[in-house]
């Protein structure tokens, strides 16, 4: 049973927000389905999917409420390595959609691991800072483990290939490095490194990943090719105006002109139909929920508590703002899911599960013997 003085610290505002955009989510994805049929073939079943996805996330959810999550502290290495087997996995038996291997079939259900080891990955950096605490600020040789923690998932996810989830892998943990604080020259090391690393990664990217970074540069050169995404959710955005098109009534979602319009841009279908006052709402409500996310980090009253929550938010916060920013045509596309309410389960219960963590957290904050 549920200690009552946990119900009387519940975080309702974290759940509202959550449910909130995953309905908002669910209404855009009914409108995207209506004039399109959807990859499976079955005219109008995303946002019913979807649905159920919220319901058994919102049902994870709960039952993450009844376990401390300290406990998470003990399974750490256990569920890392779990995590890290199935990215393993996906590379013999993995199911290959589009020239990529993501993908683990379970009966009549396909999940995408590399979704779960940004979860997994944040754990065990929590688990690790929270440990080894260095007050002038962890040196490289502190970060070796963490250093090897992160790069294999990496590796792993690169291979299939995936770059948009790489990519959230890297900028998680450096989200949680930053925070936990490393030495002036160690953070000059490791940016340097990254910025070469970056550069040398041109030279190893497929030849369909070049195209979507030189379509980001320049849309107008290929427009029905690799620049077509990109000018396609610009008319979306800017046709939405002030008030939006109105529900169901977007054209270029309706005449099938907007690409990957129920996953990688869903925002644009919301813009189009929602406008500017709409789509400026869904980002007020992402920015509330970080704010809270990030609160509930500063009210943990353990360091463990503290670096798994900034390690969620983070997670959140990047995906948000990397999925934005392709519909927004100010990042590159990388395939990169809006948390809540682009189609997918394994992205939809992911997030259901860093945000029951969070509540886990702020519902505890106050006890420290159960």
């Amino acid at each position: 049973m549920i200690d009552r003085r946990l119900l009387q610290h519940f975080d309702w505002v974290l759940l509202g927000l959550t449910l909130l955009l995953g309905g908002i989510g669910i209404l855009t994805l009914y409108s995207a389905a209506t004039a399109n049929v959807d990859i499976t073939g079955v005219k109008g079943v995303v946002h019913l999917k979807q649905s159920y996805w919220l319901a058994i996330g919102t049902g994870i959810m709960i039952l993450l409420f009844l376990f401390n999550y300290r406990w998470l502290n003990r399974l750490a290495l256990p569920i890392y390595c779990f995590s890290i087997g199935l990215l393993v996995a996906v590379l013999f038996v993995g199911k290959e959609v589009s020239g990529s291997q993501r993908w683990l079939i379970l009966g009549p259900v396909s999940f995408q691991p590399s979704e779960l080891v940004k979860i997994t990955l944040v754990i065990m950096l929590a688990r690790h800072f929270s440990e080894s605490v260095s007050e002038e600020g962890f040196s490289l040789v502190g970060l070796w483990k963490p250093l090897i923690w992160i790069l294999i998932p990496f590796a792993l996810i690169v291979k299939q290939p995936d770059l948009g989830t790489s990519l959230i892998v890297l900028l998680i943990a450096a989200s949680v490095i930053l925070f936990v604080k490393i030495e002036r020259r160690t953070l000059l090391c490791l940016t340097g490194t990254g910025i070469l690393a970056s550069m040398l990664a041109w030279f190893f990217l497929k030849g369909y990943q070049k195209q979507r970074i030189l379509a980001f540069l320049d849309p107008e050169g290929d427009p029905l090719g690799a620049g077509y995404h990109i000018i396609q959710s610009k008319i979306a955005v800017g046709s939405g105006m002030l008030f939006g098109k109105g529900f169901l009534k977007g054209t270029q979602n309706a005449l099938s002109f907007l690409p990957e319009h129920h996953t990688d841009f869903i925002f644009s279908v919301l813009a189009e139909e929602w406008g500017f006052l709409g789509a400026g709402l869904v980002i007020l409500l992402y920015v509330l929920l970080l704010i809270w996310g990030l609160s509930v980090a500063v009210r943990s009253k353990e360091p463990f508590g503290t670096i798994l929550a900034v390690g969620l938010t983070s997670m959140i916060f990047w995906q948000t703002l990397i999925n934005l920013g392709m519909a927004l045509a100010l990042l590159p596309v990388v395939g990169v899911p809006l948390p809540l309410i682009s189609y997918g389960g394994s992205s939809m219960l992911v997030s259901m599960i860093a945000i029951g963590i969070l509540l886990n957290i702020s519902m505890r904050r106050f006890l420290f013997k159960e």
